[in-house]
């Protein structure tokens, strides 16, 4: 049953409506009082929530549902899966920590348990720790595009080097990628955009009883968070935005952001490749390499790519498994890990020579699941400009500027996040729960934003920007490699959760030079 748009009331003056030129209804004035319902729309019920065991004595469970449409309140509705850790000392709770997971297609579910276990006793004493798949998630009515087969058959017919017919194959292959997301999920492609995930979001925010939100999120989740913010910058109580998106440009500036990615993704393999030159003791991929220098390192990798294009490796039917896209999306991934990973990177790397390793990456099920969700979602937050002809001169750009990992990614299925636009150019489904700003949260509280300034994958300067572009934005840097600075540096978890506990906010232009925890 497909879920068609209506129009919708005003809450009051401070909720007026405007109308985007996609048609998507925007906050013109994102002023929060307490009169707003929960969720910022008329008619919309808090979900009841029913917390029961989850089977393991530890965490609880409880399902919750949310409008489909938040423009048809009453009509269908979509289950969220929610767990909790509850506060080992309710005498001095403060309240729900909600934790929101990036990706676009991580789960906060998952995220709960590791959060809670590694964080400190007095976090764990005195929050609920809640997270949750959001909708199209996982155990939240799964968003659905390729099959896992279908998927790996895309990435066998890619390249890691420009080729003449990259960019038609790029457009080719995105097409087919969307005709099967319209297939399989077209009834919740149009709904699953971070303005209906901020709605969802403060609807469980009245549902456990919070008169504010308490929230951490990461990477992708730091623009939910921001979007939260103006709709509802009263309600926001403390907010941790971890590798922060530039709003403005991701959603209004779809190819400005994605290069931003592609810069970041190729300086963090020249940094590890620079100290791997420097290091051939620690670095195995560099250890046989006479007078080792970054551009002879940048030529092996090339050399290892090449081979596998060329020749990739195939299962006993003679289908592809491993090619030089595969390989070189594991590559990129793991340098997400930070310097603590480097060397089993460089031991991965120099195993991959030999095409043995964990390098010698397969798409899975896994991927064709995660990135059906990364996509999608993306799509439905992004407007990328009309015309195949900018989107040629925009990609070549990218495989120029980044020449080293661009190009598989670029040219390649879509998969994540810097590859969406060859598949949103063509997007088939509305995009009804698009937000397009204002990014001021204006009346907020205060709101922390962490960023690494060696991260490879949200680059420093979106954190910058976000904590900039808030008019209560507070930022802390962290001066190490890595996405998302949690679980790295001691410094700014101890900010963190200075914060969450007793909303201190840490002095202006405050740096943290601390090494990488260990692992």
């Amino acid at each position: 049953m497909k879920y068609p748009r209506i129009a919708f009331a005003c809450v009051a003056a401070a909720m007026a409506l405007v109308l985007s030129a996609e048609g998507v209804a925007v906050a013109a004035a994102p002023s929060s009082t307490p009169e707003v319902p929960a969720g910022g729309l008329p008619g919309v019920s808090v979900p009841t929530l029913n917390w029961t065991d989850c089977g393991d004595g530890v965490y609880q469970c409880t399902p919750a549902q949310v409008p489909v449409d938040y423009r048809q309140p009453t009509g269908p509705l979509l289950t969220l899966q929610l767990r909790r850790w509850p506060a080992a000392n309710p005498a001095t709770r403060i309240g729900t920590l909600f934790l929101y997971a990036g990706g676009p297609g991580s789960s906060g579910w998952s995220w709960v348990q590791s959060f809670a276990t590694s964080s400190p006793q007095e976090i764990r004493d005195r929050f609920d720790i809640v997270g949750f798949d959001p909708r199209g998630v996982q155990r939240s009515q799964a968003l659905s595009c390729l099959d896992g087969a279908t998927y790996r058959a895309q990435w066998a017919q890619v390249s890691t080097r420009p080729t003449p017919d990259g960019f038609d194959t790029a457009v080719r292959l995105a097409r087919e990628f969307n005709a099967a997301c319209q297939a399989n999920s077209g009834d919740l492609l149009p709904y699953v955009g971070a303005e209906y995930q901020a709605r969802d979001l403060d609807l469980l925010r009245a549902a456990v009883g919070d008169s504010k939100l308490t929230y951490h999120g990461e990477s992708y989740a730091t623009y939910v968070g921001t979007v939260y913010a103006n709709l509802f910058p009263h309600r926001v109580r403390a907010m941790i935005l971890d590798s922060g998106y530039d709003p403005q440009k991701y959603a209004n500036e779809p190819y400005a952001y994605d290069h931003g990615q592609y810069l970041a993704t190729e300086s963090g393999m020249i940094r590890f490749l620079d100290w791997c030159a420097a290091n051939p003791s620690q670095c195995a991929f560099a250890a046989d390499v006479p007078a080792p220098t970054t551009a002879k390192l940048v030529d092996k990798v090339h050399a290892v790519l090449d081979s596998l294009d060329a020749d990739p490796v195939r299962d006993e039917t003679g289908a592809v498994r491993v090619n030089g896209a595969s390989m070189l999306s594991e590559l990129t991934f793991r340098l997400n890990g930070g310097t603590r990973r480097w060397v089993a990177l460089g031991d991965a790397l120099h195993a991959a020579e030999t095409r043995t390793g964990s390098l010698m990456y397969e798409i899975g099920d896994s991927d064709a699941t995660f990135n059906a969700v990364n996509v999608s979602v993306e799509c439905a937050d992004r407007v990328y400009p009309r015309g195949l002809t900018e989107l040629k001169k925009r990609l070549a750009k990218a495989a120029t500027d980044a020449p080293l990992t661009a190009p598989g990614m670029a040219y390649g299925p879509p998969a994540y996040d810097q590859t969406h636009a060859p598949a949103c150019l063509q997007w088939p489904a509305e995009r009804s729960s698009r937000y397009t700003g204002p990014y001021t949260a204006h009346g907020s509280a205060p709101i922390l934003v962490f960023g690494n300034t060696g991260d490879p994958d949200t680059p420093y300067v979106d954190s910058v920007v976000l904590s900039q572009t808030l008019e209560n934005g507070h930022l802390v840097t962290w001066e190490g490699e890595g996405h998302t600075a949690r679980r790295k540096s001691a410094c700014t978890e101890a900010y963190m959760y200075e914060y969450l506990l007793r909303l201190t906010v840490p002095p202006a232009g405050t740096v943290c030079k601390d090494a990488p925890i260990p692992m």
